[in-house]
């Protein structure tokens, strides 16, 4: 029988079932009734003939200089280069690729240390499968936890770190250990003259360990809701609605000294708390709005009667100063004068009579 092999194919010469030699480009003729058989496969890829087993077509010389044969054991991932570059992942097994028209190379990494080194690149994270490892990023100020099969292992800073999953199951916890802000708002309470109010508050806090915290605290926020509530409520409970108003600082005081003691019970440490806003009832609102109306027309009332006192005490002083000085009696009759004359359009005065006086009675005289 005739075979033609082509120049990208080789050809694997059977006899009766046993392996005899690989031929390459050519013509050939095997008779069949002889036992002959020959399989024609594209030199290209990966090695698709598996009727043979490769230790067997490895002994054929010429197939041995045509192919790369790779063996990726237990523990290892593998990476197929084509040509330099990277091609495809591998996982454990043997492979065999034609090495003729390209060229292949196999790169076999441990699995074995739990935390992956930076050998293993962009590149060859792109083909390896997630099930594989498991990718923990740490941002700025936060601090991540790794454990292996639930073992706390190590405390990781900001970065981007893998670790291989084959020996262990891998878990991480990321804790945020920048200040944050909790924020209670609307909380009512009854004050001790029994008048219903609503507070907003607002605390500053701050992890202080990240594995203490692990440790001791499942849900934060809700427990530090919590707390700071019954602090809220003991504290202003304890107060009267105007001593609330009038001390507002101090009963802040009096808050963040309350949570700093309940502090190591969540392992963070408040930086800071205090009343944001007093919601008052719509009827205490009215009341107060209508004491400080009042309080503000008495105060009113008040600076109206001192100015009025004042200006009598001006003119007072002014009528004694001019009593004793004629000189500036005159003074103030001009002034008196230059007022008139500015209203009127013309005034005519004769006699010996003061002006003032002739001015008087020009004026009264028409009155009447």
């Amino acid at each position: 029988m005739k075979y033609i092999i082509k120049e990208n194919q080789a050809g694997f010469v059977v006899k009766n079932g046993r392996f005899q030699k690989m031929i390459t480009a050519g013509t050939y003729h095997f008779p069949k009734a002889l036992g002959y058989q020959v399989e024609i496969e594209e030199m290209e890829g990966e090695l698709s003939y598996r009727e043979i087993p490769y230790q067997i077509l490895n002994k054929d010389q010429t197939f041995a200089g045509s192919v790369l044969h790779a063996e990726i054991p237990d523990g290892f991932a593998g990476f197929v280069y084509k040509n330099g570059k990277l091609a495809a992942y591998a996982d454990c097994g043997e492979y065999t690729f034609w090495n003729v028209f390209d060229q292949y190379a196999v790169r076999a990494v441990s699995m074995e240390e739990p935390q992956m080194d930076d050998g293993v690149t962009k590149q060859m994270l792109s083909v390896l499968p997630k099930r594989l490892y498991t990718e923990m990023q740490a941002g700025e100020g936060e601090i991540g936890l790794v454990y292996y099969d639930n073992v706390l292992q190590g405390r990781y800073a900001k970065g981007i770190y893998r670790f291989w999953n084959y020996k262990h199951r891998i878990t991480y916890q990321v804790y945020d250990m920048k200040q944050k802000q909790l924020d209670i708002l609307g909380q009512e309470i009854l004050t001790r003259d029994k008048i219903g109010i609503r507070m907003n508050i607002a605390c500053m806090y701050q992890i202080r360990d990240a594995v203490e915290f692990a440790e001791k605290v499942s849900d934060l926020n809700r427990q530090l809701h919590s707390s700071a509530q019954l602090a809220i409520r003991e504290i202003v409970g304890n107060y009267k609605l105007d001593e609330i108003l009038e001390s507002k600082e101090k009963i802040s005081g009096e808050i963040y000294t309350a949570l700093k003691e309940r502090e190591g019970m969540f392992c963070v440490n408040f930086l800071s708390a205090g009343i944001k806003d007093i919601i008052l009832p719509g009827e205490i609102r009215e009341i107060m709005n209508s004491v400080l109306v009042a309080e503000k027309t008495a105060q009113a009332s008040v600076i109206a009667r001192r100015e009025e006192v004042a200006s009598t005490r001006s003119l007072l002083n002014t009528a004694k100063l001019m009593d004793e000085n004629q000189t500036l009696y005159k003074l103030k009759e001009l002034e008196y004068l230059e007022k008139i004359c500015g209203k009127v359009g013309e005034i005519s005065v004769n006699g010996s009579a003061g002006i003032l006086e002739q001015l008087g009675g020009i004026l009264f005289g028409k009155a009447q």
